[in-house]
């Protein structure tokens, strides 16, 4: 009997939400029957009485020429400054006084990189060097031709530190030459 009593109880429930959430939907101030669905109820749609293209404001703007700068959008460099007409362009001012050094030339370092090992226990690398007649084994962090530091060994370079002045060069790997075929 509890269980029936139960199922109605139910069953007049959702009754009730039926009728409360109809009751609710048709007296929105939202439908109007227009179909607009606005949070201000103020709202009015615009009230045009021809809706069609002006095909003789769009030939207007068309002859329209364009009488401003032409620079390319896309370049990232600033447009050409505008001239009064009538009026010369003044030369740009010149540097007065002593002009900056030129920057140093480039480290050239007086020996051949042409190898390196790397030992087994330690890890740490040794480069083989020939500066004329003479092969220099290096290891890293050590100094060479009184100089220069071997700052680091490379698969292929080594970079090379000159220490008086901190300057840096990168020195290729170079390839030994090819033999020539006949034993020559």
């Amino acid at each position: 009997m509890t269980r029936r009593r139960n199922e109605i109880y139910l069953l007049i429930g959702l009754a009730v939400v039926l009728g409360a959430t109809l009751y609710y939907s048709r007296t929105s101030p939202s439908s109007g029957g227009s179909g607009v669905f606005a949070e201000n109820a103020r709202f009015v749609p615009l009230d045009i009485r021809e809706p069609r293209l002006h095909t003789e404001m769009l030939e207007r703007l068309r002859k329209l020429g364009y009488e401003g700068t032409h620079r390319n959008i896309f370049v990232a460099t600033e447009p050409p400054a505008v001239q009064a007409p009538g009026k010369a362009q003044a030369p740009p001012e010149r540097f007065v006084g002593p002009q900056p050094p030129p920057p140093p030339p480039p480290l050239q370092i007086p020996a051949e990189f042409f190898g390196y090992e790397t030992r087994g226990g330690s890890g740490r690398r040794t480069a083989f060097f020939t500066s004329g007649d003479d092969v220099l084994i290096v290891v890293e962090g050590d100094t060479f031709l009184g100089r220069y530091r071997l700052v680091r060994i490379g698969n292929d370079s080594a970079d090379v530190e000159e220490i008086a002045t901190g300057r840096h060069a990168t020195v290729p790997i170079v390839q030994p030459p090819a033999e020539t075929a006949g034993g020559q």
